[in-house]
């Protein structure tokens, strides 16, 4: 047996055209279009790391480059919640205090707040205007959405700390705006 059509009357019983009620659910998830999102933006990119495989040195300076894109734009910072959860809040005043232990006991409770598949792609999203406007290489680029379309976390690390260090004053946004609490 077929399932309920978008003009069929909706299974609810109210008489209305299903498109207009309940609705039909046709085409892939929120969730799936933006890891779909990832994979194509990764796929297009792959190419310009093609001279950097063979080169450890040429990787480790990829991927420090991408560690460091959120201080370069406020794009690539993450978007904090108004209420921040205690994790965040424990990483926040782990940062404020300057407390290196205190961070990276902090960070993967904080990161696992934050990191989901609509964050990775708006990163993206900042990571391809960049690149657009010339501001960081095609090798950076690719490197950058490989790392948002992997279980990597260099760049969503650097976004979160990023931002937390801004949101705490204890650095600036990358224009030179300390902001004050």
């Amino acid at each position: 047996m077929a399932g309920v059509g978008r003009n069929d009357p909706c299974s609810c019983g109210s008489g209305v055209k299903a498109k207009r009620c309940c609705g039909v659910r046709r085409g892939p998830s929120g969730r799936e279009a933006a890891k779909a999102f990832l994979v194509e933006q990764r796929r297009a990119s792959s190419p310009a790391l093609r001279d950097a495989i063979d080169d450890v040195d040429a990787l480790i300076e990829l991927h420090e480059a991408v560690a460091k894109l959120p201080r370069m734009d406020l794009s690539c910072q993450l978007r904090l919640p108004r209420l921040l959860s205690p994790e965040l809040e424990r990483l926040r005043s782990a940062i404020a205090d300057d407390d290196g232990d205190e961070i990276l006991a902090a960070l993967p409770d904080a990161l696992a707040q934050v990191d989901d598949v609509f964050v990775r792609v708006e990163l993206a999203r900042a990571v391809l205007a960049l690149r657009e406007g010339g501001r960081i290489t095609e090798e950076v680029a690719a490197a950058a959405l490989l790392d948002l379309d992997s279980d990597g976390d260099a760049l969503m690390r650097g976004a979160l700390v990023a931002a937390l260090a801004v949101d705490c004053g204890v650095a600036r946004t990358p224009s030179g705006l300390v902001l004050a609490g």
